[in-house]
C-alpha cells in the first residue's frame, strides 16, 4: 500500500504514533520515528524492525521550528524524499479554567500541540510538492467540542482542525493531501496515570462503552495516507466510539 514511500511520524515513542509508524511500515513505508523520548523512539524503530521492515530514529521537538527542518532534512537524507507526514505529537497540560489557566501551561500546549504541527507542515509541504504527499495531523474530539479545564488543549486542537484545511486548500493543486483526525479517548500514556475510577467515567463518555485503541486510530491513519484515499482532503474525521454524535 504504501511500498517505497518515505514516512515521518511525530510522537511515534508511545501510544498512537508508535501504532502509526508500525501501520505504515507494515504497508510498505520507510518510516523516521521521531520523539522526545529517545528510548521509546528506538523501542517503536527496533519492534519495526523485528518485523521485517526498515525505521530510523531521529529526536526532535516539534515546538522547534529547526527540530521540524532537521527531521524533514534527515528523512530525505536517509530515504531519498518525503511522501507522508503524521503530526501526531502533543501533550496534555494543565488542568484548570480559563481564569485560573497557568500561562506557562498554555504556552507550553499552544506551542506542542498547534505550533509543532504548523511548523511540522512548514518544512513537510516544500519537499512534498516535488511529487506530491499526504499529510495527517492529530487533533483530537476536542477539535470540535470543549472540555471543561482544558482550555489550552480545546484551543490547540481546534487550531490544528482549521490549519489543516487551510492547507489542503492552498496545496491540493500541488498534489498534497492534507487531513486532521480526531480520537476520542485512547488508551495510551496520555492518560495511564488516571486513577480507575476517571477512566470508567472517561469510558461512560464514548456510547460505545470502552475507550480506543492506538490501533483503531492507525487504520484510519494508514488509509489517509494512502492512494485509497486519493479524493480526500481537507476533512476532519472523527474516530471516537460515537462520542461526537452526542
Amino acid at each position: 500500500m504504501l511500498k517505497d514511500k518515505v514516512a515521518v511520524v511525530t510522537g511515534a515513542g508511545s501510544g498512537i504514533g508508535r501504532a502509526v509508524a508500525r501501520k505504515l511500515a507494515a504497508a510498505g513505508a520507510r518510516v523516521v520515528v521521531s520523539d522526545i523520548d529517545e528510548e521509546g523512539g528506538h523501542d517503536t524503530v527496533a519492534a519495526i524492525g523485528a518485523g521485517g521492515a526498515e525505521a530510523v530514529f531521529f529526536k526532535a521537538d516539534t515546538s522547534r521550528p529547526e527540530d521540524n527542518d532537521a527531521l524533514v532534512a534527515e528523512a530525505v537524507k536517509r530515504f531519498g524524499g518525503l511522501h507522508v507526514a503524521v503530526n501526531n505529537a502533543g501533550i496534555g497540560g494543565p488542568m484548570a479554567p480559563v481564569g485560573e489557566y497557568p500561562i506557562e501551561g498554555w504556552d507550553k500546549v499552544i506551542a506542542v500541540n498547534l505550533s509543532g504541527v504548523f511548523y511540522g507542515m512548514r518544512y513537510q509541504i516544500p519537499v512534498m510538492k516535488r511529487g506530491g504527499g499526504s499529510i495527517v495531523n492529530m487533533a483530537s474530539i476536542l477539535g470540535q467540542v470543549g472540555f471543561r479545564n482544558s482550555a489550552a488543549y480545546v484551543a490547540a486542537k481546534h487550531g490544528v482542525v482549521g490549519l489543516t484545511r487551510n492547507a489542503a486548500i492552498e496545496y491540493a493543486r500541488d498534489n498534497v493531501r492534507v487531513n486532521a483526525v480526531g480520537p476520542g479517548f485512547i488508551k495510551t500514556p496520555l492518560i495511564e496515570n488516571l486513577d480507575a475510577d476517571t477512566l470508567k467515567a472517561l469510558e461512560g463518555l464514548h456510547p460505545i462503552g470502552r475507550l480506543g485503541e492506538a490501533d483503531e486510530v492507525a487504520e484510519l491513519v494508514l488509509w489517509l495516507c494512502s492512494d485509497k484515499a486519493s479524493f480526500v482532503t481537507g476533512s476532519y474525521y472523527a474516530v471516537d466510539g460515537g462520542y461526537l454524535a452526542q
